[in-house]
């Protein structure tokens, strides 16, 4: 199930032109909560962690899960809460 998943991923966006090197590195990043998560989805995510994992700044974190929810890779659910986290869907891939 986790490599079907990554696996989907690298072939579907090695041909997406619209991905790049940021929304790979967001998506690596989303992969391995989804796989601390126990492959389960929703997920929760804070914003901070995700950038900090994916080297990534702000606006190139906002920009990236807007266009991955777009794409199809993800669905996103934006919490505004400083408390609570977001949950992130990964849309299945294989």
């Amino acid at each position: 199930m986790y490599l079907r998943q990554l696996i989907g991923f690298f072939i579907r966006a090695s041909s997406d032109h619209r991905v790049g090197p940021h929304h790979v590195a967001l998506y690596m990043t989303l992969y391995q909560q989804w796989c601390i998560n126990n492959g389960k989805s929703p997920f929760p995510v804070t914003q901070v962690q995700l950038r900090q994992t994916a080297k990534i700044g702000r606006t190139t974190y906002h920009k990236c899960m807007r266009e991955l929810e777009a794409y199809g890779y993800i669905q996103y659910v934006r919490s505004y809460s400083p408390v609570l986290g977001s949950l992130v869907y990964l849309q299945e891939l294989d």
